[in-house]
């Protein structure tokens, strides 16, 4: 359940969002602060403010997706410097941000390995 590494485009909001927003929140904000149409089948990327959780919130077809992936450790390395509330990135780079590359510096996160969540 990966984005396609073939996506033209993916839409990151740059600033924080509480992620006690759920899909209409998301979506509202997509509209309203983005200034985007949520319906356009683009995928929307947003970030909690420690940046350890991501969200994806899509339209397919008939209702909306929301994706979610959360670090154990570390944080994801969020493009915040960038002009603009959002920032276009390709799904190749995206990938690369939820597989804890830092895009910037092409710097990966340690890989994890556990035997339980107890």
């Amino acid at each position: 359940m990966r984005p396609s590494n073939d996506l033209p485009v993916v839409y990151l909001c740059r600033e924080a969002v509480d992620f006690r927003k759920g899909i209409n929140g998301l979506a509202a904000l997509v509209e309203a602060e983005l200034e985007l149409d949520p319906f356009s089948e683009q995928l929307f990327v947003f970030c909690n403010r420690r940046r350890n959780r991501v969200r994806i919130l899509y339209w397919e077809r008939n209702g909306f997706c929301l994706w979610h992936k959360r670090l154990e450790r570390d944080r994801f390395h969020w493009p915040r410097r960038e002009p603009g509330t959002v920032v276009k990135w390709t799904g190749q780079q995206l990938n690369w941000l939820l597989d804890g590359i830092d895009v910037l510096r092409m710097q990966p996160h340690a890989r994890l390995h556990y035997r339980s969540v107890l």
